[in-house]
C-alpha cells in the first residue's frame, strides 16, 4: 500500500513538471511562429505581391515605375514638342528639344520592357497630366516659358525620387537596366529645365513638403552657453609727479645667494642711483615748476592783501 502511494505521488510530480515545461515551450515559440505567419507584414506583403520571372522576381514596386515611365513619356513627348515652337526663349526650345529626345528613347525602351515582362501599359495620359498638357497649351509668352520650366521641372523631380527608389531594391535585371536609362534622362531633363532661369525652387519645396509631412522629432538641440567674456585690455597710467618707482637696473659685478651684489673686490657694490625715463623727468620738472609758480602767486597775493610790495623789508 504504501509502494502504491509512492509511485502515485512520484508519477504525479513528473507528469506536472513536465506539462509546465511543455507548456513553458510552446507559450515561447507560439509567438514566433504566429508573426511570422502574421499578414500585413512588409516581407508577406513583398511576397505576396511580387511575380517570378526568367529577369527576376517581379515586384509590385517595379510594375508601377514601368507603367510611371510609361506615362511620362505620353505626355512630355508632345510637351516637348509644343514647346519647339511656342517657346519665346531658346533655352526653352532646348529643352524641349532634350525631352523629345530622350522620352523618344525611354518610350521605346519601356514597352520592350513591358513586352518581355507582360506588364500592360497604359496609352493614354492621367488626368493629372492631360491638366497640364492644357494649361502650356493656353499659355502664351513669357507665362507660357514659365509655366513650363515650373510644371515640367515638379513632374520629373517626382518621377526622379521613384527611379532612385526602384534602382536600389529591385531584383529584376530588366527593371534595373531600365531604371539606368531613366535616371540619366531624367536628371538631363532636370539639368536643361534649370538652365532656362525660369524654375521656382521654392514652389517646388512647399509641394513637396505639403506632399509628405517630415515626421516630428525630437529635437537634441544643445544648451545655450554664455559668451565667454573677453580680457579687459589694462591700460598703464603714466607715473605722478614726484613720485617715481625703482625699477631694477643692470650692475657690474657678481651676487650672493643673499642677493647683494658684490664688487670684483668682494666688498658690497653701492647701487647706481635710478633716474627715471626721460618722459619721467619731464613730467616731473613741469610739476616742480607748475608748484613754483603756485607758490609765487599765493605769497603776491598774500602781500598785496597786507598791503606789502614783493620786496619790500618788513
Amino acid at each position: 500500500m504504501r509502494t502504491t502511494n509512492g509511485r502515485g505521488g512520484l508519477f504525479s510530480g513528473t507528469g506536472l513538471i513536465v506539462a509546465g515545461l511543455t507548456a513553458t515551450l510552446v507559450a515561447l515559440l507560439f509567438p514566433i511562429w504566429s508573426y511570422a505567419d502574421r499578414s500585413g507584414t512588409g516581407v508577406s506583403v513583398l511576397n505576396a505581391s511580387t511575380v517570378t520571372t526568367q529577369y527576376g522576381p517581379l515586384s509590385a514596386l517595379d510594375r508601377d515605375f514601368i507603367t510611371k515611365v510609361r506615362l511620362a513619356g505620353l505626355w512630355e513627348l508632345p510637351a516637348g514638342q509644343q514647346a519647339q515652337t511656342k517657346g519665346g526663349t531658346q533655352a526653352v526650345r532646348t529643352a524641349g528639344e532634350h525631352l523629345v529626345e530622350g522620352h523618344t528613347f525611354l518610350d521605346a525602351r519601356v514597352r520592350n520592357v513591358a513586352e518581355r515582362l507582360a506588364v500592360p501599359l497604359p496609352n493614354q495620359p492621367s488626368d493629372q497630366q492631360k491638366q497640364w498638357l492644357e494649361t502650356l497649351t493656353a499659355a502664351q509668352g513669357e507665362t507660357y516659358d514659365r509655366e513650363f520650366a515650373n510644371i515640367l521641372r515638379l513632374a520629373h523631380g517626382k518621377v526622379f525620387s521613384v527611379v532612385a527608389q526602384v534602382r536600389a531594391t529591385t531584383r529584376n535585371s530588366l527593371v534595373r537596366d531600365l531604371a539606368d536609362d531613366a535616371n540619366t534622362t531624367v536628371l538631363d531633363h532636370i539639368r536643361v529645365l534649370e538652365a532656362t532661369g525660369l524654375v521656382d525652387y521654392d514652389a517646388i519645396a512647399r509641394d513637396a513638403a505639403s506632399a509628405s509631412a517630415p515626421p516630428l522629432t525630437d529635437s537634441c538641440t544643445p544648451p545655450l552657453r554664455r559668451p565667454t567674456r573677453l580680457p579687459v585690455p589694462v591700460t598703464p597710467r603714466p607715473p605722478r609727479p614726484g613720485r617715481t618707482r625703482r625699477r631694477p637696473t643692470a650692475c657690474p659685478g657678481r651676487q650672493r645667494p643673499g642677493g647683494r651684489r658684490l664688487s670684483q673686490a668682494g666688498a658690497p657694490a653701492p647701487l647706481p642711483p635710478i633716474q627715471p625715463p626721460a618722459a619721467a623727468r619731464s613730467w616731473q620738472l613741469r610739476a616742480v615748476a607748475a608748484n613754483k609758480r603756485k607758490r609765487a602767486g599765493v605769497f603776491l597775493a598774500d602781500c598785496g592783501h597786507r598791503g606789502v610790495r614783493p620786496g619790500a623789508g618788513a
